[in-house]
C-alpha cells in the first residue's frame, strides 16, 4: 500500500485554490490506514478545550511514557524508548510506539541516507525513520502508519480538515487544533495499537531536543495530554548527555542541567532522567542531576556506550527502572511474572551468543553507496548482528565505496581476504560499475553473495554482460542507450497502482520449489517488503535462463521477477555457472530480521562465508 504523499492526495494539490465546502459531515470514507477526517461542531465551538477524543476511547487506561531528548540529538532515544518497552512488553503489557518526527516531509520517503541515515520501510508502505526499524526489531512486533507522525503529516490533516469545513469558521490555531491533532494521533494509537484493540502503554518518541522550534507543538501536546488524562498516566523521560572533555578528564554534568531546565520551562517535571555517556555515569554526577531535575536519585539511570544495543532492556530492569515506571505509571497489577520469565529466558539466550567469547571470526564487505554514513544501512548492520549470535560467528564488517572498482584487477585487489560480499540497495548511477566489476569477482570465484535490490539489479546485468554476452547490458535508471535489461514497466505501474512512484511495503513472492530460495525460506511462499522502481524486462528472462541464471522467486501471479540465483551444482555435461552461495533479491530482506528469528537469506550467506573460511 502507498504511503500517504503530497503526490497521493489530490485534495492538498488544490488547496490554494479551492474554497472551504461547508460541510459538516465526515465526508467520503477514507482509504484503509489514512486518518479519519471526521469532526463535529462540538470539537471546534463549544469549547475553548479542544482535545479529538477517538470514539471508544477510555481516559486513564492506556498509560504513556514520553521521551525527551536534551543537550543533543543522535543520543539514542529510539533505542532507550524500545528498550523500556521491551522490558514491559515482557511482563505481559500490550505496547505500541509511536515516533513523532518535526520535519515538514509527509514520510521519509524523499530524504537523502546522507542527512537522516536509513529509510525504513513498514508493511504497509510507509516510509520512516530507522527508529521504526529499531521498535520492530527489539519488540518483535510490525509498527504501522499510525506509529510515525511528522509535522508534514499533522498539518496535511488540518489543512483537510480545514478545506472541508470540518472547523465550522473557527480560526485553525497551533493551540488548540494543531496541538489536539498530536493528542488525537496518541489517542487513536492507543485505541488500536494492538492489531485494532487497546495497548496498555504508548511510547512516545519526540525527535530532535527541548528547545527546538519544530518539536515545540509536540512537547506542549504532551502537556496538554498529561493534564487531561490525569495523576499516574504519564511518565516523562528526559534522555540527557554527561559530556566527559579528554582535555579535564572527568564528567560534567552542566550541559545536561542545562538542557533538563529547558525542557522544565516548557512545563514538563521529568519522572525519569536517562543519561547518555561514554562511560558509566559517576554518583556524583547523578546525584547533581537528580538535585537539579527534583528528580529522585535512583530515577537518574546512567546509558553509557554498550557493545551492543541488545544488552540495554536487561541491564535497565537490573537497575529497576521498569518498576519506577510501574511505580509512576501504576501498572503493577498488570503485570504477568510467567510471561516475563519465558521472555527474559529466550532473550537471554540470544544475548548469550552475542557476547560468547572466542566466537569464528568473519569477514564480509558491504558494497554500499552511503558507507561514510553507517546509519544508512542500520537493518543490514543489525541483520548481521542477528545472524553472528546464532551461528556463533564473529563479524567484521568492511565497508567499501566502489565508485573508483572500473577494472576486474581493483575489483580484486578490495575483495581480497573477505568471507563474503553484500551489495545494498540504492539509487543513481554513481558507482554502479564498479558494483558490477565486484559480482563478477565474486560469481566467476566462488564468494558467497547476497544482492539487495540494486544489489539484485546489477547481478542481473552482470550476468547478461559477462555470460549471455549482451555487452551493453544495463538499466534505464542509469542509461538511456544500450540494452535495457532492468526498466520500469508500464505494466508494472498499472498492476500495483503506484503510478509514477515505487513498489513499497510487503508484497508475496512466490518460490520455485527445490531452489536454494525454498531451502531457505523453508517452503514455496514469503512476504517481504519492497522500496523500487525498476524490474527486470521481461523480454531478457528466456536468455538469462538459458544461459543458467535462475530466477526461483516471481510475483504470484505476474511476470514479474523477485530472487535469483546461481545452483550449486548442475548435471553432469552441464557447464553453465554454478556457485556455493549466489542469491539476490528485489525486495529488502534486512528490514525484517529480528533478534530470535534472524532472515534466512543473511544467515545462508554467514554459513556459506563461514564454510568457505573454516570449512
Amino acid at each position: 500500500m502507498p504511503t500517504l504523499r503530497g503526490d497521493s492526495i489530490p485534495e492538498l494539490r488544490v488547496l490554494a485554490s479551492s474554497p472551504p465546502t461547508r460541510q459538516t459531515e465526515s465526508g467520503p470514507p477514507e482509504k484503509p490506514g489514512k486518518p479519519s477526517l471526521a469532526s463535529t461542531a462540538e470539537e471546534s465551538v463549544s469549547t475553548e478545550f479542544y482535545s479529538p477524543i477517538p470514539k471508544g476511547y477510555v481516559k486513564g487506561r492506556t498509560k504513556y511514557v514520553v521521551v525527551i531528548g536534551t543537550v543533543m540529538s543522535g543520543l539514542g532515544k529510539g533505542i532507550f524508548s524500545s528498550s523500556v518497552a521491551k522490558v514491559l512488553k515482557d511482563k505481559g503489557l500490550k505496547v505500541a510506539p509511536i515516533k513523532l518526527e518535526g520535519y515538514l516531509n509527509v514520510d521519509a520517503g524523499t530524504l537523502n541516507p546522507y542527512r537522516h541515515g536509513e529509510v525504513f520501510v513498514l508493511d504497509d508502505g510507509t516510509e520512516c525513520d530507522m527508529d521504526l526499524g529499531t521498535y520492530e526489531r527489539v519488540l518483535d512486533q510490525n509498527m504501522t502508519y499510525h506509529n510515525y507522525v511528522t509535522s508534514g503529516k499533522i498539518f496535511s490533516e488540518i489543512l483537510l480538515r480545514e478545506r472541508r469545513g470540518s472547523y465550522l469558521g473557527r480560526d485553525v490555531q497551533m493551540i488548540p487544533h494543531v496541538t489536539g491533532e498530536v493528542k488525537r494521533n496518541l489517542r487513536e494509537l492507543a485505541l488500536t495499537g494492538d492489531n485494532g484493540k487497546p495497548v496498555d502503554v504508548v511510547f512516545v518518541e519526540v525527535g530532535g531536543t527541548a528547545g527546538d522550534y519544530e518539536n515545540g507543538f509536540y512537547i506542549e501536546a504532551l502537556r496538554e495530554l498529561a493534564f487531561e488524562e490525569g495523576p499516574e498516566s504519564t511518565c516523562f523521560v528526559a534522555l540527557t548527555y554527561v559530556i566527559e572533555p579528554k582535555a579535564l578528564g572527568e564528567q560534567k554534568s552542566k550541559a545536561a542541567q542545562l538542557g533538563i531546565k529547558r525542557l522544565m520551562e516548557s512545563g514538563i517535571q521529568p519522572h525519569i532522567i536517562a543519561c547518555r555517556a561514554s562511560n558509566p555515569v559517576t554518583d556524583v554526577v547523578r546525584q547533581k542531576i537528580a538535585m537539579f531535575s527534583n528528580a529522585p536519585l535512583e530515577r537518574v539511570v546512567s546509558m553509557h556506550d554498550r557493545p551492543s544495543i541488545y544488552t540495554i532492556p536487561e541491564e535497565l530492569r537490573a537497575e529497576g527502572i521498569d518498576r519506577e515506571i510501574l511505580s509512576q505509571l501504576n501498572l503493577h497489577s498488570r503485570v504477568n511474572q510467567k510471561k516475563e520469565d519465558e521472555a527474559r529466558k529466550d532473550w537471554t539466550r540470544f544475548i548469550v551468543g552475542l557476547t560468547k567469547p572466542k566466537r569464528k571470526p568473519l569477514s564480509i564487505g558491504i558494497l554500499g553507496k552511503y558507507t561514510e554514513v553507517r546509519d544508512a544501512y542500520a537493518s543490514i548492520d543489525k541483520a548481521l548482528e542477528h545472524c553472528g549470535s546464532h551461528l556463533d560467528a564473529e563479524i567484521e564488517q568492511h565497508w567499501l565505496e566502489t565508485t573508483d572498482l572500473v577494472s576486474p584487477e581493483l575489483a580484486r585487489r578490495a575483495l581480497e581476504g573477505l568471507d563474503g560480499v553484500i551489495v545494498p540497495g540504492g539509487f543513481g548511477i554513481r558507482g554502479v560499475e564498479g558494483k558490477i566489476q565486484c559480482v563478477r569477482h565474486c560469481r566467476e570465484n566462488g564468494i558467497p553473495y547476497l544482492g539487495i535490490c540494486l544489489g539484485f539489479q546489477v547481478a542481473v546485468i552482470e550476468y547478461a554482460r559477462n555470460v549471455v554476452g549482451i555487452k551493453d547490458a544495463t538499466s534505464t535508471e542509469f542509461s538511456k542507450s544500450g540494452s535495457p535489461l532492468i526498466s520500469v514497466l508500464p505494466e508494472q505501474k498499472e498492476i500495483e497502482g503506484l503510478g509514477a512512484s515505487m513498489r513499497l511495503g510487503a508484497q508475496d513472492v512466490q518460490i520455485e520449489a527445490g531452489t536454494l530460495a525454498a531451502h531457505l525460506y523453508g517452503g514455496t511462499s514469503v512476504r517481504e517488503r519492497f522500496r523500487h522502481r525498476y524490474e527486470v524486462e521481461p523480454k531478457y528472462i528466456q536468455q538469462l535462463t538459458d544461459a543458467g541464471l535462475v530466477f526461483s522467486g516471481k510475483h504470484p501471479e505476474h511476470q514479474i521477477m523477485q530472487i535469483l540465483e546461481l545452483p550449486r551444482d548442475r548435471a553432469e555435461g552441464d557447464d553453465r555457472p554454478t556457485h556455493p552461495y549466489f542469491i539476490g533479491m528485489q525486495y529488502h530482506p534486512e528490514l525484517t530480521s529480528r533478534p530470535l528469528r534472524p532472515q534466512p537469506s543473511f544467515m545462508g550467506l554467514i554459513a556459506a562465508s563461514l564454510a568457505r573460511r573454516h570449512g
